[in-house]
């Protein structure tokens, strides 16, 4: 039986706070922008160019509008300045740009997606920001895998870009389709990506996510026991051979920070710096000398796919330019005559160096080299000690640890192993994720505190801050 006391002390019972339709517009927003940069390539394959074009220009256009409007608590000298360092170098080689168009065109996106990124992570607290990735990553692998079986079982056979139908008895390299049609006969499947490495990558982003939600205790775990599940699917069935490398590295540094966060006496934690600075130089050493056994286990070849090939190429062109690099370009456009034919893999010109650092010093130099590590560095750097350190704001020194802080750096982990074979940690979701949790950690250091730990709630615009 339920009593209510009257003691002049004790408040009314009331009802929980609910979300204002404002607000829940606004998550609905950040997870279609947040979807929108997952899906990367998916957008020119299904409308090509200058549709996918103006859906950059407009979401950040219709963010960064929000955000002047909503005027979120943000601490503007807790940016993520290396980052936006990084941008000005980038909208800076428009001075010496070899190729001045397509530099603008491309660092449009550039500071669409930075926008975009901090946008999200000042509008959303940390819980929120978790639940929303994992709703964009729902609808990404659930539209991937409608579109495999839409393919395979009404479209019947492989299909190009633009839902264009092969010519019959045309012989064209599997590389130009959107979908091989793989899903029923155990072949890499490449979801609406149109490349089995971008699903893959978002199939391993999905399961920690999954795995984050499901140790913080979030509703409907049996569904995201499924979703965990589909990801998990369509992670092996694409099979990129650098996802499962990175997916090894997401294991290590997991096993790495749960094993730190047991620490208790002061200088604990000096042994196992030692101990993992030694594990990894030996890991490197071995995965070097024995990288053909490992990759030929994996099914690739040794130069990863023809990649070292692309970066003597990358290389020779770089240094021709060392300091400021030839202009910035990510990723290159084909139809920049600097770009087009350059470099043809399978028939088809490449769109990028297949690793960060090289692609960096050929468009923006040593010093974007210098400017782009001091932003991994700072990220990494910062979300190793989010994951950590215990939550502490006071003398209480025994408060629980959230599993919301290890996710940025597991995301930290696929982006330094991604980079050294391909350069999508600089746009897309890579370039997203990286300043959108820097920004994070930089503005609430503590899950539950800090300014960007606030929510809009009412009408009039009010901010309150959120329960944590």
């Amino acid at each position: 039986m339920v009593v209510h006391t009257k003691h002049p002390v004790a408040a009314p019972p009331s009802a929980p706070p609910r979300e204002t339709t404002g607000h829940l517009l606004l998550r609905g927003w950040c997870i279609f922008v947040i979807a929108a940069a997952v899906a990367g390539t998916s957008w020119l394959m299904a409308f090509g160019t200058l549709p996918s074009a103006i859906v950059a220009i407009a979401t950040g256009l219709i963010s960064g509008v929000l955000w002047v409007i909503l005027r979120p608590g943000v601490q503007w000298r807790r940016l993520p300045w290396f980052a936006l360092l990084y941008v000005a170098w980038a909208v800076a080689s428009l001075l010496w740009s070899a190729y001045p168009s397509a530099t603008a065109l491309t660092l449009v996106l550039l500071l669409s997606t930075t926008v975009q990124a901090m946008f999200v992570g000042s509008v959303l607290t940390w819980r929120e920001l978790v639940r929303a990735i994992a709703s964009a990553l729902k609808w990404i692998l659930g539209l991937s895998i409608l579109f495999e079986l839409w393919v395979s079982l009404v479209w019947g056979g492989p299909i190009l870009p633009g839902f264009v139908r092969p010519t019959p008895g045309a012989h064209d390299d599997p590389i130009v389709y959107w979908s091989r049609d793989n899903l029923f006969d155990g072949g890499r499947i490449q979801g609406l990506f149109g490349n089995a490495n971008p699903l893959a990558y978002t199939a391993l982003l999905a399961m920690i996510v999954f795995a984050v939600r499901l140790a913080s205790r979030a509703p409907r775990r049996v569904l995201l026991v499924g979703w965990f599940l589909v990801a998990l699917f369509l992670f092996v069935r694409a099979g990129s051979a650098t996802a499962w490398l990175s997916a090894a590295a997401v294991v290590v540094v997991l096993a790495a920070a749960l094993l730190m966060r047991t620490v208790r006496r002061p200088g604990g934690r000096t042994r196992y710096y030692l101990a993992y600075a030694a594990v990894a130089l030996g890991g490197l050493t071995t995965l070097w000398l024995l990288r053909e056994g490992i990759f030929a286990a994996l099914g690739r070849s040794a130069d990863l796919t023809g990649r070292e090939r692309i970066w003597a190429a990358v290389w020779q062109r770089a240094i021709e330019r060392p300091w400021h690099g030839w202009g910035f370009c990510t990723p290159w456009v084909p139809s920049e005559p600097h770009f087009e034919g350059w470099i043809v893999d399978h028939g088809e010109t490449v769109m990028q160096a297949h690793n960060m650092w090289l692609d960096v010093f050929l468009q923006l130099g040593a010093i974007g080299v210098a400017l782009i590590a001091l932003t991994m560095l700072a990220f990494v750097w910062r979300s190793w000690f989010f994951a950590v350190d215990r939550p502490r704001w006071d003398l209480v020194a025994t408060r629980p640890y959230s599993p919301i802080t290890l996710l940025p750096t597991l995301v930290g982990a696929i982006l330094l192993v991604q980079g050294l074979a391909e350069s999508a940690p600089l746009y897309g979701w890579g370039w997203f994720f990286l300043v959108m949790l820097a920004f994070k950690i930089k503005q609430a250091p503590l899950v539950g505190r800090g300014a960007s730990e606030q929510r809009l709630v009412g009408e009039q615009g009010e901010w309150e801050r959120a329960p944590r």
